[in-house]
């Protein structure tokens, strides 16, 4: 019997644990091979390509991203297989499962939940003798005499001990690939908290694997060269001594891995933070902490327990640290939340300037406590995945579409990174809050059709400074703005960027003579500029300079903003070791080219 199971990922890097889970626990009995595929592929390719295989039973792992777009391929492969055993299973048709048999009847069978034990249990009965009302966990379609087929849904299985289950991360078939793709781990199963929203409130209690088979696959997949390990585990640092231990097995195997986890911030003890922070390399570790909103109203009625201020005080000293990335999440829509208490959470997280603020929209997934209460709270949402609101009582449907436009701003701008220095003295001195400025940015995009067409590095910077000419206000200082933005954009390239998006005012002869000056006394710029030995030619070809009438250095150190220093800018690429480096010469204001200070 050839066993197929497939998924169609979100992205080719992703991949999918589910079906490695299932292939460890049943692939020593049956013949499995997994297919892997993404939610961009033409479901006719897909269909062709599990045709090809020629498979007895198919399994696809279902959740909302791909649950729409797995069923055409389902339809599509039920007509050009008539025979195949179709098998469903993940999160999103483990709830309302009679609604699913219902809706989709080329489908056998579907594994409710946990699934090693009840897709095993359920290969042996397709194999054998086919009392499928024995397979616990499993919906099927029983056929009656008259002919007719009807939906029996069994029992739930009980949940597995963790500590039996064989190893997911070992099959040969995926060593070639780890490295050019994302490896999904989990350490435990569960989570602690109660939160309405979420479909792990449902399960209560944590199970853990063994830790040291747990270090032992862990080893393995750095050894043969994975370079990003996911954590799906819902809170991996409820049990302090186990988080920390492993946090320590990692920093002594990583091998330039780097891993990420989603913690719950204000539990994180700081014995586990002063560790984190005193040996953690670099850039090896990135925490992913679920804000969601600071709003105490509505978590009170999502039954998540939460405290801010605590939670502040880790992600700014991991922040300070300087070793670890952070990356926030908010949802927009929970009750209770309206436009302006959300604007209130948005301040209050992007206050704490993680590297990465994801702003989400609540979904009403099926199974969670939110959408039983639905009506409770007036919510109107999408009737097929991914379940989206689309309003309730006290947000409506235009107040969510304006939070969208600072969603896509915010992604842009803030998450790629392109001029946070820029957007730090926008967001916090010049507009009335951060998210007033995301706000009215991203009110001007939508205005101007931007949204529909593309945009390259430079599109970004332009249409900022299209926004600040057009809608600054009164505190907004210009020349700060622009000097800050000629900054960012020379530091968002490797290379010496071949043109530049604002007016280049400095002539030829004034450019000549500083990078004359430059060359023969580096000094006074800095000792790192001097160190990189610089000479007239190599700063023609690998150096940019541009005049700005404010004493740059000042602003960068602390906030300090001076028309009595100009600066002359110097960006070098690739001088020396340095890559892209940016040094300053403090210089008199007016037409003088007197240096001033290093």
């Amino acid at each position: 019997m050839k066993i197929v199971l497939a998924a169609l990922n979100a992205k080719y890097i992703h991949t999918s644990l589910a079906l490695r889970c299932l292939k460890a626990y049943s692939g020593r009995e049956f013949d499995i091979e997994i297919a892997e595929y993404t939610i961009k592929d033409p479901a006719m390719h897909i269909t062709a390509d599990l045709y090809r295989r020629k498979p007895d039973v198919v399994g696809f792992s279902c959740y909302i991203w791909n649950i729409e777009e797995t069923i055409t391929v389902i339809d599509m492969l039920r007509k050009v297989l008539p025979d195949v055993r179709i098998v469903l299973g993940g999160p999103e048709v483990s709830y309302d499962t009679e609604y699913w048999m219902e809706r989709l009847d080329a489908v056998d069978f579907i594994v409710m939940g946990e699934g090693e034990e009840t897709f095993h249990h359920l290969l042996t009965e397709i194999r054998g003798e086919g009392k499928f009302h024995y397979v616990f966990g499993a919906a099927y379609r029983k056929t009656l005499p008259d002919g007719t087929r009807e939906i029996r849904i069994n029992p739930p299985r009980p949940k597995a001990d963790l500590t039996k289950m064989p190893s997911p991360h070992r099959l040969p078939e995926d060593r070639p690939h780890l490295k050019n793709r994302i490896v999904y781990f989990e350490t435990s199963r569960g989570c602690p908290f109660s939160c309405q929203f979420c479909l792990s409130s449902i399960e209560t209690g944590v199970r853990y694997y063994d830790l040291e088979q747990t270090k032992a696959d862990l080893l393995y997949l750095i050894e043969s060269g994975a370079r990003l390990i996911k954590f799906v585990d819902r809170t991996f640092n409820i049990r302090r001594d186990y988080a920390l231990e492993l946090f320590r097995f990692l920093i002594d195997n990583h091998n330039g891995c780097v891993f990420q986890f989603e913690i719950t911030a204000d539990i994180m003890r700081p014995e586990v933070l002063e560790f984190l922070a005193e040996h953690a390399p670099p850039g090896i570790f990135r925490f992913e902490i679920g804000v969601q909103s600071t709003n105490d109203p509505t978590n009170e009625a999502v039954m998540r327990r939460q405290n801010f201020a605590k939670l502040s005080r880790t992600v700014t000293t991991i922040r300070d640290s300087g070793k670890i990335a952070q990356h926030l999440d908010l949802i927009a829509g929970l009750p209770h939340e309206d436009y302006g208490t959300f604007r209130k959470t948005f301040n209050d997280v992007f206050a704490l300037r993680p590297e990465e603020l994801q702003l989400g929209f609540l979904k009403m997934l099926r199974g969670t406590g939110l959408r039983r209460d639905a009506a409770k709270y007036g919510y109107v949402f999408m009737d097929r995945a991914p379940y989206e609101i689309l309003s309730n009582d006290v947000l409506s449907f235009g107040d969510i579409v304006r939070i969208k436009r600072v969603e896509d701003v915010l992604e842009k701008y803030w998450n790629a990174h392109r001029m946070d220095r820029t957007l730090l003295y926008l967001a916090f001195r010049v507009f009335e809050s951060p998210f007033d400025f995301f706000q009215q940015f991203g009110d001007y995009w939508e205005e101007r059709g931007w949204q529909r067409i593309g945009h390259q590095l430079e599109d970004l910077f332009t249409r900022l400074w299209s926004f600040l000419e057009d809608c600054g206000p009164p505190a907004l200082e210009r020349d700060l703005a622009l000097g800050l933005m000629k900054y960012d954009y020379f530091l968002n390239h490797k290379y010496k960027p071949r043109a530049v998006w604002w007016e280049f005012q400095m002539d030829k002869r004034e450019h000549a003579a500083w990078l004359r000056r430059l060359a023969e006394r580096p000094e006074d710029v800095s000792p790192a500029f001097a160190a990189l030995r610089p000479d007239e030619k190599l700063l023609q070809k690998h150096t940019v300079i541009e005049r700005l009438p404010f004493d740059l250095a000042a602003w960068l150190d602390n906030g300090e903003f001076s028309r009595n220093v100009e600066t002359l800018l110097v960006v070098c690429y690739g001088l020396g070791d340095a890559g892209t480096s940016a040094h300053m010469l403090r210089i008199q204001p007016g037409g003088e080219n007197h240096v001033k200070g290093g």
